[in-house]
């Protein structure tokens, strides 16, 4: 029996992983990555940085991608709660501009795998959350972009009740929209 449960998305490659949780009264365990089951599943992706943020309500990251030295990020949150979301970027793609969003919580445990070719990002919706995530390829800050978070052509719908003010950094405030990037990505499906 595996330890994963692998949803596929309405956008090809982009996956939601439930993690199987073994608990009892003392608490639980769980396994949040298995490179033999993932390469089952088709996820062959190697994995060479860990980061982890902490942000407090209202803060929103993103949305991001690297030009060159593109990452696939395998995301989850072991602390409070975020909306994350991912903006297919893939020219040639039947779901280019498309995006997928999901709640990802401590309390859930779910993952969201976000391959290269796509623009990421998360806006917290708990008091504060520490997020997790897995890259594909080392940060290149000198490749670094992003797709301007509130996009009318993307018209990513946001959960905004409760949040009195969205916390963005001054590179997320200036982002390109869709229709202004040049992005190198291809489809390859």
């Amino acid at each position: 029996m595996s330890n994963f449960n692998f949803i596929k998305t309405k956008i090809k490659d982009l996956y939601i992983i439930e993690p199987r949780v073994f608990g009892d009264d003392r608490g639980y365990f769980m396994e949040t990555y298995s490179k033999r089951e993932f390469y089952e599943a088709g996820l062959t992706m190697e994995f060479v940085q860990d980061n982890e943020s902490k942000s407090k309500k209202g803060v929103l990251r993103g949305m991001h991608f690297q030009t060159k030295n593109t990452q696939g990020k395998l995301v989850r949150v072991t602390q409070g709660e975020v909306y994350d979301v991912a903006v297919d970027l893939r020219k040639g793609s039947k779901t280019y501009g498309m995006w997928e969003g999901i709640l990802l919580t401590a309390e859930n445990k779910k993952q969201f795998y976000v391959p290269e070719g796509f623009a990421h990002g998360f806006l917290v919706v708990s008091e504060e959350a520490v997020f997790n995530y897995k890259c594909t390829n080392f940060y290149s800050p000198e490749y670094d972009s992003g797709l301007l978070w509130n996009d009318k052509d993307v018209a990513i719908e946001w959960p905004l009740d409760g949040i009195d003010e969205i916390l963005l950094s001054e590179k997320d405030k200036v982002q390109k929209t869709l229709k202004e990037l040049d992005v190198p990505f291809v489809y390859e499906g």
